[in-house]
This record gives structure tokens, C-alpha cells and sequence, in this order.
């Protein structure tokens, strides 16, 4: 009898939870391992279209590679119409070995589809792979919900968020971020999706100076997105999820019109949920901010019931993962 070997076992775990939720087109995105969760904290593979990501998250990389050679062999011969491998080393000891490079095929997906639109990638752009998949129910929101809407995407990344808002019919959407190259992939978007590029929309810049230039000038907005990173530091203010969480939601809150959403999420993995939560109940004391709804993270990010075999560092609930996605109301 041949015994599989561990990663195998833990694959297999995973991919049959996941059982129908590949997209048949082979257009959308899907995690398809969470190894912190699901059995090996050093590994995490994604799905973007034809396109395979795998993530080497061992503080000595040499630690991973037999687990992550073990996922592609593994994970080429269940999916055979995968076209390309990127394999991303987060220690490595260069730009290229970080940011991902191809060890099968020659040419990955540059586009994916989700809830009908289309959102441009570039999997080597930096550590991460250009789309988060932990706030996908929440661009499924945004195209619910804001139609009409004129939005502030601060943060913008490469601009998901604000693609979705556009994507529901919002009638203005305004992405900020300090790097050029990442709103430039926002513009490719739109243009996948055949809507309308205001290069004014597009504002590149330190997001301290920004939303106090745009207080200063009275504009404001029926949705704003608050989707900053764990840390970053300029030279004009610092941004940390685990102490100053308030701090930033203060900063946009006078952005946000009257009954107007404003999207707060925090992703620090050792702030708890109910210490996320106090942080925004206290904001809320004084009657103008209101809890209306929390976000989950979709399962094939969080691992399943059948698949989880470690809890995580600290407890998330009221949510349901160390990404934490609140929507308040304005008032």
C-alpha cells in the first residue's frame, strides 16, 4: 500500500471541502490551501485563473521547499489544465525569489473574473498576488450596494474595491494610493470591464496629506474604503493596526456624508475580534458612527470545519478571521 505523504494528505483535506467551488470557466480565483489553518503554516496556495501561486512562508526557506515541490507535483496532476506555476519565497534572499517566479510554464494569467468582472493582475508584482482574496464578499457587497454612490477608495492597492463600487453603478469612485504602478493596474481594470478612465480619479499620493487636502477643500463621499496595510511608515504619519486603529477611522470619518458607509478593515492577526470591536463601539459612543453589519472572510481562506487543525492566535469573533471587515454608518 503506498501512504501518501503528509502534504498530500492535507491537500487532499483541502481540495474535497472545496469540492465545486472552482470556477468551471476557469476565469475566477480561489485559495486553495491555507497551510496556517489547515495543517502547514508555512504554505499557502492560490488559484488565479490557469495560474498557480504557491507561497513559501518558512523563516529559513529551504524549510518549505520539499512541502511546496510536493503541492505543484501534486497539485499539476489533479489540475491538469493549469498552465502555470508561480512559486513565491517570502524569506528569499532576492527581489525575484519574493515576488514569485515561474518554475512551470512560461506565461501567467494577467486577468480574473469574479462576480462578473474583471479585475487585471500582475502575480510578480510584489510578495502578495495584486488581488486579495480575504475581502472578496465585500467587493460582492460593494456591487450590491452602491449604486449611485460617489466612493473614496483610500489605500486603493490596485483598486478592487473601488472596481467593484464602479462595476455596481457607483456614479463616482476615487482611488488613493501612494504607488503610481498599483493604480495603474486599477486603470487596466477598468478598462477590462469597458468603463470610462477620469484620470483625476486616480490620485496618487500619502494618505495623511490627502484626506487632509480633501477636508480642507469640503469634499466628501457617500462610501469611503478604509483598507490600510498592518504597518507602513512615511514621513508624514504612520499607519499601525494594532494601536492605532481609531486613529485612521477619525482621519476619514468628516469624508463621509450623512447615512454614508464607511468601510473599516483591520487585518493585524494579534488583534482579537472584541478588541477590534471595543475599539469600534467606543467610536461609536458618540452617536455619530453605528455598527450596521460585519464582513466574514469567505471559507476557502478561513479552512473549513473538516480542515482546520490549528485555531488561530487569538480569537476573531464577533468575526470570522484576523481580517476584520466592519461596515458603519455615518451620522
Amino acid at each position: 500500500m503506498i501512504v501518501p505523504d503528509p502534504i498530500t494528505s492535507l491537500l487532499e483535506t483541502a481540495l474535497k471541502a472545496r469540492a465545486g467551488l472552482l470556477d468551471s470557466r476557469r476565469e475566477g480565483t480561489l485559495r486553495l490551501f491555507n497551510g496556517f489553518y489547515e495543517g502547514d503554516p508555512d504554505l499557502v496556495v492560490d488559484i488565479y485563473g490557469h495560474t498557480l501561486v504557491i507561497f513559501n512562508h518558512a523563516e529559513r526557506p529551504s524549510q518549505g521547499e520539499a512541502a511546496c515541490q510536493g503541492a505543484c507535483e501534486y497539485l499539476l496532476a489533479q489540475f491538469p489544465w493549469i498552465q502555470t506555476v508561480i512559486l513565491k519565497t517570502r524569506y528569499g534572499d532576492t527581489l525575484e525569489y519574493r515576488h514569485g517566479r515561474l518554475i512551470h510554464g512560461e506565461k501567467p494569467d494577467h486577468r480574473v473574473r469574479e462576480y462578473g468582472v474583471w479585475y487585471a493582475i500582475d502575480l510578480l508584482m510584489s510578495q502578495d498576488a495584486s488581488l486579495y482574496l480575504d475581502t472578496r464578499l465585500l467587493r460582492q457587497w460593494a456591487i450590491q450596494n452602491l449604486a449611485g454612490k460617489t466612493v473614496l477608495n483610500t489605500f486603493a492597492y490596485t483598486g478592487s474595491l473601488g472596481v467593484a463600487a464602479q462595476a455596481g453603478g457607483a456614479l463616482r469612485v476615487v482611488h488613493s494610493d501612494l504607488s503610481r504602478k498599483c493604480l495603474n493596474l486599477a486603470k487596466t481594470s477598468y478598462t477590462l470591464n469597458g468603463f470610462p478612465i477620469h484620470k483625476a480619479d486616480f490620485q496618487v499620493g500619502d494618505f495623511w496629506v490627502h484626506t487632509s487636502r480633501m477636508r480642507r477643500h469640503g469634499e466628501s463621499f457617500d462610501c469611503v474604503f478604509l483598507d490600510p496595510p498592518f504597518f507602513s511608515m512615511t514621513p508624514k504619519g504612520r499607519v499601525d493596526q494594532v494601536e492605532g486603529s481609531a486613529r485612521l477611522i477619525n482621519k476619514v470619518r468628516p469624508l463621509v456624508r450623512q447615512g454614508g458607509y464607511l468601510i473599516a478593515i483591520n487585518n493585524a492577526l494579534f488583534v482579537s475580534g472584541a478588541a477590534y470591536l471595543d475599539t469600534l463601539e467606543a467610536l461609536c459612543a458618540d452617536g455619530y458612527l453605528t455598527v450596521e453589519q460585519l464582513i466574514p472572510v469567505p471559507k476557502d481562506v478561513t479552512g473549513f470545519p473538516q480542515t482546520i487543525r490549528r485555531p488561530p492566535p487569538v480569537e476573531t469573533a464577533p468575526f470570522n478571521h484576523s481580517t476584520k471587515i466592519a461596515i458603519l454608518r455615518v451620522k
